[in-house]
């Protein structure tokens, strides 16, 4: 009897605890779906999935799930930096600040709050859709000859050549210049005015094929104080190539002199997004075989004097020396002891052992430059700069020792009429924000005399330092007391929070396949820099009889 009691009583109890456990799963899954379908406090959906990294409300996640989940794909296995380590510990492949189609959260100076494209909303701006004059014939660096073709030699080809050397020709367009390669559409589309158009489509193209296209050959640059490579495609042209020297993060020793640092690669990359213009949509996709990059299509201080720049991850075996035809360079390489392919090149400086590139083991992080058309085709003529220093241990230069040189400078070719000085003076503010000191020279296009905007190239010796500024870059402006309104105009609105320079250059670099780029510390000086550039002119004001001296009005009414 006792027995029949006891296992009547243990059936009971398991029933009772089967029961109980099927209840709280029920009123579990009505919490959650309850849940589900309740919207968030910020009246986003409460199961936006968070393990992904996408924040909610991201583009990538509003099309179908097919799209959706190709973009993801093809984002996880997107190439990247050497120096990934510098993200924050546990972002996600998708969490990167400034990634494309993905809005910022929580970043560097924005108070914890999700923010759209700040760059798209400062090319909706008036002062960045300032026309340029007409562009006729005798205004182009070269006249296209409407019945010249080219195309590849054969149908298992790299080679581009003109329709007077191939074999057959391709359908490729409706007109001749719909079957030029990218690189010779570049350089036709140089004119008096700008390197390239605002609204360029084929900027995306560019830097793309700057990034990824196959290198067919590597030689040493002649001349020169450090290494730089001149790197063959097949289809696109030559660049030139400036291997890593430093890490993001290292500054310029106190002690050393401006002409004794190193060029970064990360400076000229760094340079070409800030110096120049925009393009005609905030993001343009573009597939790499089966990787998706968002390209971005603008640039910040609207100068566009500076050619396109591309970061880029170099195979020191296969894309150098296995390639070069460089006798001199290919004696310099060697396998360092932590097993890593190291080389050094010929050059004044930093080529040596004590000085190699080495990669990892290698693969070697470097920026990739579009080269201007040869000077035999297009002559350029190099000017030295007024403001050059003495480069000298101890001599100065003129101008820090006379206050009032600008007035010669005035009375001096090609200084003395045209907009010369004012063109030199916006390369001294891009100098300025950058830390740059080693413009010696610059250059023009000679057919277009002294009616043309400077090249600014060679920037290599840019954001070396952030935790000073350098005044004496500044000296043209602040002896000369002159800008262009429409630099004065857009530096002033970069002054603004919602535009605010770091943020958009920050958001713009990171679209570089390098990213970072920059190091925070280098994103803050520029605001800080901004703001004494802004200073100087306030002073010039202050001080000016004639406002408009000061402020030389380049726009009229077209802002």
């Amino acid at each position: 009897m006792w027995r029949r009691l006891q296992t009547l009583f243990q059936r009971k109890f398991k029933i009772t605890l089967l029961f109980l456990l099927l209840l709280a799963l029920l009123v579990h899954l009505a919490m959650d779906l309850a849940l589900s379908t309740a919207p968030g406090p910020c009246g986003c959906d409460a199961k936006a999935p968070k393990a992904s990294g996408i924040p909610s409300g991201s583009p990538v996640l509003a099309g179908p799930k097919k799209l959706s989940l190709r973009i993801l794909q093809d984002f996880s296995g997107s190439n990247g930096s050497l120096e990934k380590s510098s993200h924050p510990q546990g972002a996600g492949p998708h969490t990167r600040a400034g990634d494309p189609g993905i809005r910022r959260q929580s970043g560097e100076g924005n108070a914890g709050r999700t923010e759209g494209s700040k760059l798209a909303a400062l090319f909706d701006h008036p002062l960045y859709n300032i026309p340029i004059p007409e562009v006729t014939e005798k205004d182009k660096l070269f006249v296209v000859n409407p019945m010249e073709k080219f195309s590849l030699r054969s149908s298992g080809s790299d080679e581009w050549v003109s329709s007077s050397k191939a074999e057959t020709v391709l359908p490729t367009g409706k007109t001749a210049y719909d079957t030029y390669p990218t690189w010779l559409k570049f350089h036709v589309g140089i004119n008096r005015y700008e390197l390239y158009p605002r609204r360029d489509p084929l900027m995306p193209t560019l830097l793309r094929d700057l990034a990824t296209q196959r290198i067919i050959s590597s030689v040493q640059k002649s001349g020169g104080t450090q290494l730089k490579l001149i790197m063959t495609f097949p289809n696109y042209g030559q660049a030139l190539f400036k291997p890593m020297k430093q890490t993001r993060d290292q500054e310029t020793p106190i002690d050393f002199f401006y002409f004794s640092d190193f060029e970064r690669h990360n400076a000229e990359i760094a340079a070409f997004h800030l110096d120049s213009g925009f393009n005609d949509s905030p993001w343009k996709p573009v597939w790499v075989g089966k990787k998706l990059f968002q390209v971005l299509r603008f640039r910040i201080l609207d100068f566009r004097r500076i050619p396109p720049v591309s970061g880029r991850l170099v195979n020191i075996t296969k894309e150098i020396r296995d390639i070069t035809t460089d006798k001199k360079l290919a004696k310099t390489f060697f396998i360092s002891p932590a097993g890593n392919v190291c080389f050094y090149g010929e050059c004044s400086y930093y080529c040596s052992t004590e000085h190699a590139l080495c990669g990892k083991p290698d693969r070697l992080e470097g920026s990739m430059a579009a080269l201007l058309p040869d000077k035999t085709l297009a002559k350029r003529r190099s000017w030295r700069s007024p403001w050059r220093r003495s480069y000298h241990k101890s001599k100065k230069a003129e101008w820090e020792l006379n206050p009032n040189y600008c007035a010669q400078v005035r009375e001096t070719p090609p200084y003395d009429r045209g907009h010369r000085l004012l063109d030199l003076i916006d390369m001294t503010i891009l100098d300025f924000l950058m830390g740059n000191m080693d413009r010696h020279h610059y250059e023009t296009f000679e057919k277009f005399g002294n009616d043309t905007f400077l090249l600014h190239l060679d920037n290599g010796r840019g954001f070396g330092t952030h935790s000073r500024d350098e005044l004496s870059i500044l000296a043209p402006l602040r002896q000369c007391c002159s800008i262009k309104k429409s630099t004065y105009l857009r530096l002033q609105l970069l002054a603004t929070q919602p535009y605010r320079l770091s943020d958009l250059l920050r958001e713009a670099l990171a679209t570089d396949p390098l990213d970072p780029v920059l190091a925070e510390p280098h994103l803050r000086a520029l605001d800080r820099r901004l703001g004494k550039v802004l200073e100087a002119v306030g002073r010039c004001l202050a001080g000016a009889a004639r406002p408009e001296e000061v402020v030389v009005d380049d726009v009229g009414s077209r802002v």
